[in-house]
């Protein structure tokens, strides 16, 4: 092939990738519909202009590795441990039940039982990148659903690092056995290597390369495509060597300059590999797995979220923070396709199983970006579904019964609401500190804190509380629709004590204000004017920001 013909193809083949995603941006849907729907277009059975196929295939693999880099990059061990119980619970149970559940739907449809087992793994993965964006835009990242559902996000990423291990395995030929054997013991190989070279070489050479921001770009990437090609060579894959390549680097101090450096690229490439992706499928592959497409698509889009919520109220949450986190895993996973696309270059499965898992992404990759948007609205208007899953209070109302009205109530104890404890115990005042976590309630408890678990929105707790008594009442919950609950109940007990309640945007404050709020605390602008404020005081004087700095250090 000439290289201008070449060029002229990855050219016009990105044109149409980035028309297609203006539109998507216009109707606020994920970008990644856009390039499967390029490779479509682009493909053979429509404008046929993916002549050059080996050199689109290389740019996906490559599209592939950085992707796993730079999840790898995110796997820190330590953070395993900071997730807690919940996130390994809830990780490991939706992971095994949807697993299951996957592959009883698909033996029903009639899947060939290899075919069933690769479509109930690919669409028990959700997408990380999906969900994190989104609730960034949200700013729900740091909520109570939000920290949980980073949590198994980071667990569902260390159960497909073993799953690509396994699948190298079945990729060989190799017997359920075989692979089982084998995955343990390169897993009893790969472990104290993997430690070893995290914590003995690649500390040296970063401190080393750091010095400049270039030589960390191409010392990444060159360290990428070392570990995978040794790994290669050991009879891995390339998508476990990546990962493991990002995994060698996640405990550095430099890794997150390093995902901003590789994102871009990573970006790129992994256009090209949903591209890729479209260009293997046919406009009438689709209307081949209508039904199995919309039974997959309404189990990954309600399913999933009931799975959720139920292990979540094993485990002593509120249904509603079970059903704001379900909703971050009612999609599909980049993952999912890696793990197709694995079968089908094992020879496992045809391209009906990529036609249906495609399929199955556009519409839950869609559908699920719409309730992330909007689960808080959906919930309180779902909610009467869920009375039975909600928690018998009447543990905390007998403890509420034998202790008179706090003074102050602090509603919420996650950062803000940490820092203004320190604050309410030198007003010795009667206090009570309120929150949706029960491992936050048992932490409080154990530490002889005047606590109680329970639900801000809900009228029915506010009056057991005596939520009207209090003289003073904040809430540094974020989230409109506690908030307007919260107000709306103290106006209908004509409240005369003082109420401060959180919320994202101004809009949502001048709601509040309508309802009554003494004070609403918008994060972003309270911290700006707050620094606007100490830079009014300080000014650039080095000796006053140093005192302040130790001020800070001691909080």
């Amino acid at each position: 092939m000439l290289l201008e013909e070449l060029f002229f193809q990855i050219g016009i083949v990105l044109i149409i990738a980035a028309a297609i995603s203006m539109l998507m941006y216009r109707f606020k849907q994920p970008l990644i519909l856009a390039y499967i729907i390029t490779g479509m277009i682009a493909g053979p059975s429509v404008l046929a202009l993916t002549h050059g196929s080996e050199v689109f295939d290389v740019m996906s693999e490559i599209g592939v590795a950085f992707l796993l880099f730079t999840v790898g990059l995110g796997l820190n061990w330590r953070n395993v441990k900071d997730v807690g119980g919940i996130a390994a619970a809830t990780g490991l149970g939706q992971v095994l039940f949807t697993s299951i559940a996957g592959f009883i739907i698909a033996t029903l449809l009639g899947f060939e039982p290899v075919t069933a087992i690769y479509l109930s793994i690919a669409f028990a993965f959700s997408s990380t990148i999906i969900i994190i964006k989104l609730l960034m835009d949200k700013e729900d990242l740091d909520s109570l659903y939000g920290r949980i559902s980073v949590g198994f996000l980071l667990v569902q990423d260390f159960i497909a690092m073993i799953i690509l291990l396994a699948l190298g395995g079945f990729s060989s030929g190799a017997t359920l056995d075989q692979v089982l054997v084998g995955t343990m013991a390169k897993a009893i190989v790969l472990v104290p290597l993997l430690w070893f070279i995290s914590a003995k070489i690649v500390p040296r050479l970063l401190r080393y390369v750091a010095k400049s921001q270039e030589l960390l770009l191409i010392f990444s990437i060159a360290w990428c495509f070392l570990i995978a090609g040794g790994l290669v060579a050991l009879g891995f894959g390339i998508e476990l060597g990546a990962l493991i390549a990002g995994v060698t680097l996640s405990s550095s101090m430099y890794y997150r300059e390093i995902n901003a450096r590789i994102r871009p690229l990573r970006d790129f490439f992994l256009i090209i590999f949903f591209i890729v992706l479209g260009t293997q499928l046919s406009f009438e592959s689709f209307a081949a797995t209508i039904i199995p497409t919309a039974l997959f698509s309404a189990f990954v889009l309600i399913g999933n979220p009931l799975i959720v919520m139920l292990i979540m109220r094993g485990l002593g949450y509120h249904p509603r923070t079970g059903f704001l986190s379900g909703t971050t895993v009612a999609q599909i996973s980049e993952f999912s396709f890696i793990v197709i696309a694995a079968g089908i270059a094992a020879g496992h499965l045809g391209e009906p199983a990529l036609a249906l898992t495609t399929a199955v992404g556009l519409v839950t990759i869609a559908g699920s970006s719409f309730l992330i948007e909007h689960n808080e609205v959906i919930y309180e208007k779902i909610k009467w579904m869920f009375k039975w899953l909600e928690p018998d209070n009447m543990l905390a109302i007998e403890r509420l019964r034998s202790h008179k009205a706090s003074s102050v109530l602090l509603f919420g104890y996650h950062y803000t609401g940490k820092q203004l404890l320190k604050t309410i115990r030198t007003l010795k005042k009667p206090y009570t500190i309120i929150d949706f976590d029960p491992q936050v309630i048992r932490k409080l408890s154990e530490a002889g804190e005047p606590s109680v678990y329970g639900d801000a929105g809900d009228e029915n707790f506010l009056e057991e509380l005596k939520a009207d008594h209090a003289k003073l009442i904040v809430s540094t919950i974020p989230d409109l629709v506690i908030s307007m609950s919260l107000l709306t109940f103290l106006k209908s007990r004509k409240f005369k004590g003082v109420s401060i309640v959180s919320v994202h945007t101004f809009e949502d404050a001048e709601k509040c204000y309508k309802l009554g709020a003494t004070y609403v605390i918008v994060p972003s602008a309270l911290s700006g004017k707050k620094f606007s404020e100490i830079l009014r005081k300080k000014k650039t004087g080095k000796r006053e920001w140093n005192a302040l700095k130790k001020i800070m250090e001691g909080v």
